[in-house]
């Protein structure tokens, strides 16, 4: 299958109904959980994450089974079509272990030259973002921008903090030291959700560190489709060092803070 011959609008088809069938299966939460340990004692995953992954990937290459696969569980092949799907099963499993609200499947695929389709599905804060490059971000199907513009003591800001113990200090001294110039700071559980938040306008602004590609793929283009900027520390590649995403005025300011 050549480029140009790729239809985003037939590939936001397909991850629509495959967040749908893998939510689904979410929903029936099991009563216990096999966990296995990832690269600490707080980051795991459960048979759910796993079992969603395989669902995702069955489904997106029976459609389509020339595209490449980047999966957070260990889903890996290379495309042949020019498309390569970046999935995050089931982001937020600190979240749904817990049973707790916002845990997602954030769907996206890719060409050479970036994201070009994504998609968030939320079912348990009813919510479905989804973007095409150049088409615009929408909520449950409504078009959606983000807040700008707003100045930082009066934005309502999210955050996350990393698995690593020494890290998580430094994090801890750093929003210490920002609670006293916002409005007020948020911590969700689940960076998809987190980036879907800044495009509604939910949030003003957000910024984690130690995110990995599945993390950011789908969030990030909706962010930016409802017309957030979204870079990493310095305005540069947003990714493991740093994510900042927020509307043009706002942005600005958090990149000046954060580094």
């Amino acid at each position: 299958m050549s480029e140009k011959s790729i239809d985003l609008n037939e590939l936001l088809r397909l991850a629509i109904e495959v967040s749908h069938e893998a939510a689904n299966l979410l929903l029936q939460r099991p009563s216990n959980f096999d966990i296995n340990q990832k690269s600490s004692a707080v980051d795991f995953a459960t048979q759910m994450d796993h079992a969603s992954e395989k669902l995702i990937v069955e489904r997106l290459l029976a459609a389509r089974p020339d595209d490449g696969i980047i999966g957070e569980e260990g889903a890996s092949r290379p495309s042949t079509s020019g498309i390569t799907w970046v999935i995050d099963p089931l982001d937020g499993t600190v979240n749904y272990f817990y049973d707790l609200p916002g845990w997602n499947v954030s769907i996206a695929a890719k060409d050479k030259d970036g994201v070009v389709v994504g998609v968030v599905n939320a079912p348990t804060i009813n919510s479905l973002w989804s973007a095409t490059r150049g088409g615009g971000a929408k909520l449950n199907g409504a078009p959606i921008r983000c807040k700008d513009p707003i100045t930082l003591d009066r934005a309502l800001l999210g955050t996350g903090f990393s698995y690593s113990l020494e890290k998580r200090v430094g994090q801890a001294e750093f929003v210490r030291s920002l609670i006293p110039r916002v409005r007020d700071i948020r911590r969700g559980g689940a960076a998809a959700v987190d980036l879907c938040h800044v495009a509604s306008g939910a949030y003003d602004g957000y910024f984690e560190m130690d995110l990995n590609e599945w993390d950011l793929a789908a969030g990030g283009l909706i962010a930016t489709e409802a017309g957030a900027i979204v870079t990493g520390r310095n305005g540069g590649v947003a990714g493991k060092e740093m994510l900042i995403a927020a509307g043009p005025a706002l942005h600005g300011v958090l990149v000046t803070q954060i580094g």
